[in-house]
Protein backbone atom coordinates (compact mmCIF):
# COMPACT_ATOMS: atom_id res chain seq x y z
CA UNK A 1 0.00 0.00 0.00
CA UNK A 2 3.03 2.45 0.78
CA UNK A 3 4.24 1.71 -2.91
CA UNK A 4 1.33 2.70 -4.21
CA UNK A 5 0.36 5.89 -2.49
CA UNK A 6 4.15 6.62 -3.05
CA UNK A 7 3.61 6.31 -6.92
CA UNK A 8 0.50 8.02 -7.21
CA UNK A 9 1.44 10.90 -5.03
CA UNK A 10 4.86 11.69 -7.13
CA UNK A 11 2.50 11.10 -10.50
CA UNK A 12 0.11 13.38 -9.15
CA UNK A 13 2.65 16.20 -7.31
CA UNK A 14 4.73 16.28 -10.77
CA UNK A 15 1.82 16.69 -12.82
CA UNK A 16 0.07 19.12 -10.28
CA UNK A 17 3.44 20.89 -10.15
CA UNK A 18 3.87 21.39 -14.28
CA UNK A 19 0.23 22.51 -14.21
CA UNK A 20 0.92 25.29 -11.78
CA UNK A 21 4.21 26.68 -13.53
CA UNK A 22 1.56 27.44 -16.73
CA UNK A 23 -1.44 27.86 -14.64
CA UNK A 24 0.07 30.81 -12.54
CA UNK A 25 3.10 32.18 -14.80
CA UNK A 26 1.16 35.93 -14.60
CA UNK A 27 2.82 35.99 -11.10
CA UNK A 28 6.10 36.17 -13.52
CA UNK A 29 5.62 39.71 -15.35
CA UNK A 30 4.15 40.55 -11.63
CA UNK A 31 5.32 41.55 -8.44
CA UNK A 32 7.58 39.56 -6.59
CA UNK A 33 4.78 39.51 -3.62
CA UNK A 34 3.08 37.60 -6.98
CA UNK A 35 5.94 34.97 -7.24
CA UNK A 36 5.78 34.24 -3.42
CA UNK A 37 2.20 33.67 -3.48
CA UNK A 38 2.33 31.59 -6.30
CA UNK A 39 4.61 29.57 -4.06
CA UNK A 40 2.70 29.19 -1.46
CA UNK A 41 0.06 28.13 -3.84
CA UNK A 42 2.39 24.94 -4.90
CA UNK A 43 2.89 24.43 -1.17
CA UNK A 44 -0.87 24.51 -0.16
CA UNK A 45 -1.73 21.82 -3.48
CA UNK A 46 1.18 19.62 -2.30
CA UNK A 47 -0.52 19.77 1.53
CA UNK A 48 -3.78 19.17 -0.13
CA UNK A 49 -1.90 15.68 -2.29
CA UNK A 50 -0.25 14.31 0.95
CA UNK A 51 -3.22 14.36 2.89
CA UNK A 52 -5.53 12.71 0.48
CA UNK A 53 -2.63 10.52 -1.91
CA UNK A 54 -0.28 9.41 0.84
CA UNK A 55 -2.05 9.41 4.16
CA UNK A 56 0.36 12.41 5.38
CA UNK A 57 -0.69 15.18 7.56
CA UNK A 58 1.05 18.03 9.45
CA UNK A 59 1.07 20.04 12.96
CA UNK A 60 2.90 22.50 13.79
CA UNK A 61 4.01 24.10 17.19
CA UNK A 62 5.14 27.83 18.65
CA UNK A 63 5.07 30.63 17.45
CA UNK A 64 5.43 32.00 13.76
CA UNK A 65 8.95 34.14 13.45
CA UNK A 66 8.50 37.56 13.55
CA UNK A 67 9.05 39.49 10.39
CA UNK A 68 12.92 40.46 9.47
CA UNK A 69 13.89 37.40 11.81
CA UNK A 70 16.27 34.33 9.84
CA UNK A 71 14.22 30.76 10.24
CA UNK A 72 17.31 28.24 10.75
CA UNK A 73 15.27 25.08 9.94
CA UNK A 74 16.36 21.08 10.12
CA UNK A 75 16.30 19.99 6.34
CA UNK A 76 15.04 16.49 5.89
CA UNK A 77 13.01 16.41 2.70
CA UNK A 78 11.21 18.56 0.12
CA UNK A 79 8.79 19.22 2.07
CA UNK A 80 9.73 21.47 4.91
CA UNK A 81 10.76 23.62 1.54
CA UNK A 82 7.49 23.72 0.63
CA UNK A 83 5.29 23.94 3.87
CA UNK A 84 7.15 26.75 5.18
CA UNK A 85 6.37 28.83 2.18
CA UNK A 86 2.84 28.36 3.37
CA UNK A 87 3.46 29.33 7.27
CA UNK A 88 5.32 32.07 6.82
CA UNK A 89 4.07 36.01 5.95
CA UNK A 90 7.09 36.51 3.51
CA UNK A 91 9.97 33.99 3.38
CA UNK A 92 12.95 34.86 1.29
CA UNK A 93 15.04 31.04 1.22
CA UNK A 94 18.73 31.16 0.91
CA UNK A 95 19.25 28.14 -2.02
CA UNK A 96 21.64 27.19 -3.74
CA UNK A 97 22.38 28.51 -7.26
CA UNK A 98 21.99 25.25 -9.19
CA UNK A 99 18.17 25.79 -8.39
CA UNK A 100 17.50 28.46 -10.39
CA UNK A 101 17.90 26.82 -13.63
CA UNK A 102 15.24 23.87 -13.38
CA UNK A 103 12.89 24.81 -15.76
CA UNK A 104 9.41 26.52 -14.49
CA UNK A 105 10.33 26.36 -11.04
CA UNK A 106 13.30 28.16 -11.52
CA UNK A 107 11.45 30.97 -12.74
CA UNK A 108 9.39 31.50 -9.88
CA UNK A 109 12.18 31.14 -7.71
CA UNK A 110 14.24 33.79 -9.33
CA UNK A 111 11.37 36.37 -9.46
CA UNK A 112 10.11 35.80 -5.69
CA UNK A 113 13.87 37.60 -4.74
CA UNK A 114 15.28 34.07 -3.48
CA UNK A 115 19.38 34.41 -2.43
CA UNK A 116 21.24 31.90 -4.53
CA UNK A 117 24.71 30.77 -3.76
CA UNK A 118 27.51 29.60 -5.40
CA UNK A 119 28.81 27.05 -2.62
CA UNK A 120 32.37 26.88 -4.45
CA UNK A 121 32.52 30.64 -4.67
CA UNK A 122 34.08 31.38 -1.23
CA UNK A 123 34.42 34.61 0.44
CA UNK A 124 32.74 36.81 -3.00
CA UNK A 125 29.73 34.39 -2.86
CA UNK A 126 29.18 34.53 1.00
CA UNK A 127 29.44 39.04 0.66
CA UNK A 128 26.77 38.43 -2.12
CA UNK A 129 24.71 36.34 0.18
CA UNK A 130 24.88 38.97 3.37
CA UNK A 131 24.06 41.72 1.09
CA UNK A 132 20.68 40.18 0.10
CA UNK A 133 20.03 38.58 3.17
CA UNK A 134 20.58 42.47 4.44
CA UNK A 135 18.10 43.57 2.11
CA UNK A 136 15.68 40.96 2.35
CA UNK A 137 15.53 41.35 6.19
CA UNK A 138 15.16 45.05 5.94
CA UNK A 139 11.86 45.27 4.29
CA UNK A 140 10.00 42.30 6.91
CA UNK A 141 10.95 39.13 5.12
CA UNK A 142 11.85 35.92 7.28
CA UNK A 143 14.80 34.55 5.75
CA UNK A 144 14.81 30.58 5.45
CA UNK A 145 18.02 28.94 5.85
CA UNK A 146 19.19 25.23 5.85
CA UNK A 147 22.57 25.22 7.86
CA UNK A 148 23.35 21.92 6.87
CA UNK A 149 23.58 23.18 3.63
CA UNK A 150 21.60 19.57 2.56
CA UNK A 151 18.48 17.29 3.11
CA UNK A 152 20.02 14.47 5.89
CA UNK A 153 17.93 11.39 7.01
CA UNK A 154 16.43 11.08 10.36
CA UNK A 155 18.31 10.79 13.17
CA UNK A 156 21.90 11.81 10.47
CA UNK A 157 23.72 14.91 11.68
CA UNK A 158 25.92 16.60 9.01
CA UNK A 159 28.10 19.73 10.13
CA UNK A 160 26.23 23.19 10.39
CA UNK A 161 28.01 25.31 7.82
CA UNK A 162 29.35 28.83 8.72
CA UNK A 163 27.31 30.51 6.70
CA UNK A 164 24.48 31.01 9.31
CA UNK A 165 27.21 32.71 11.40
CA UNK A 166 28.14 35.06 9.03
CA UNK A 167 24.23 35.88 8.51
CA UNK A 168 23.64 35.98 12.69
CA UNK A 169 26.59 38.41 12.87
CA UNK A 170 26.30 40.81 10.11
CA UNK A 171 22.79 41.39 10.01
CA UNK A 172 22.08 41.41 13.79
CA UNK A 173 18.93 39.69 13.86
CA UNK A 174 17.04 37.21 15.59
CA UNK A 175 17.88 33.62 14.49
CA UNK A 176 14.71 31.27 15.06
CA UNK A 177 15.58 27.69 15.57
CA UNK A 178 13.31 25.09 13.80
CA UNK A 179 12.90 21.17 14.08
CA UNK A 180 10.89 18.59 12.16
CA UNK A 181 10.91 15.14 11.39
CA UNK A 182 9.74 15.26 7.83
CA UNK A 183 11.99 12.83 6.49
CA UNK A 184 10.40 10.07 8.45
CA UNK A 185 7.35 10.22 6.30
CA UNK A 186 8.97 11.91 3.08
CA UNK A 187 11.87 9.99 2.30
CA UNK A 188 15.24 12.30 1.19
CA UNK A 189 15.34 11.81 -2.10
CA UNK A 190 12.87 10.71 -4.10
CA UNK A 191 9.19 9.70 -3.30
CA UNK A 192 8.94 7.03 -1.05
CA UNK A 193 5.84 8.28 1.11
CA UNK A 194 5.14 6.89 4.78
CA UNK A 195 1.44 7.93 6.56
CA UNK A 196 1.50 9.61 9.71
CA UNK A 197 2.08 13.02 10.67
CA UNK A 198 5.10 15.31 10.42
CA UNK A 199 5.51 17.57 13.47
CA UNK A 200 7.30 21.03 13.02
CA UNK A 201 8.31 22.94 15.93
CA UNK A 202 9.48 26.54 15.67
CA UNK A 203 12.27 26.94 18.92
CA UNK A 204 12.86 29.68 21.13
CA UNK A 205 14.72 31.99 19.67
CA UNK A 206 18.38 33.02 20.01
CA UNK A 207 18.92 36.82 20.27
CA UNK A 208 21.56 38.67 18.85
CA UNK A 209 25.06 39.68 20.39
CA UNK A 210 26.24 36.10 20.57
CA UNK A 211 29.73 34.86 20.27
CA UNK A 212 30.73 32.87 16.92
CA UNK A 213 31.23 29.68 18.85
CA UNK A 214 28.63 29.91 21.39
CA UNK A 215 26.20 31.23 18.82
CA UNK A 216 26.80 28.07 16.39
CA UNK A 217 26.75 25.22 19.32
CA UNK A 218 23.59 26.75 20.29
CA UNK A 219 21.68 26.44 17.84
CA UNK A 220 22.96 23.05 16.64
CA UNK A 221 22.00 21.88 20.60
CA UNK A 222 18.44 23.17 19.95
CA UNK A 223 17.87 21.87 16.68
CA UNK A 224 19.06 18.69 17.00
CA UNK A 225 17.71 18.23 20.81
CA UNK A 226 14.42 19.13 19.80
CA UNK A 227 14.53 16.78 16.59
CA UNK A 228 15.50 13.31 19.03
CA UNK A 229 12.40 14.26 20.83
CA UNK A 230 10.05 14.75 17.89
CA UNK A 231 11.54 11.53 16.78
CA UNK A 232 11.15 9.47 20.15
CA UNK A 233 7.59 11.01 20.39
CA UNK A 234 6.56 9.53 17.05
CA UNK A 235 8.02 6.04 17.35
CA UNK A 236 6.27 5.67 20.81
CA UNK A 237 3.11 6.26 18.80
Amino acid sequence: MTAIRSVLFAAGFVAATAMLVFLLSPALFASRGAARRAGAVWGHVTIFLLRAVAGIRHEVRGPLPPPGSIVAAKHQSAWETLVLATLLPDPVYVVKRELLSIPGVGWYFRRAGQIAVDRQGGAPALRLMVQGAKAALENGAQLVVFPEGTRTAPGERRPYHPGIAALYRETGAVVVPVALNSGRHWSRRGFWMRPGTIRLEFLEPIPPGMDRRAFMACLEERIEQACREIEADAGRS
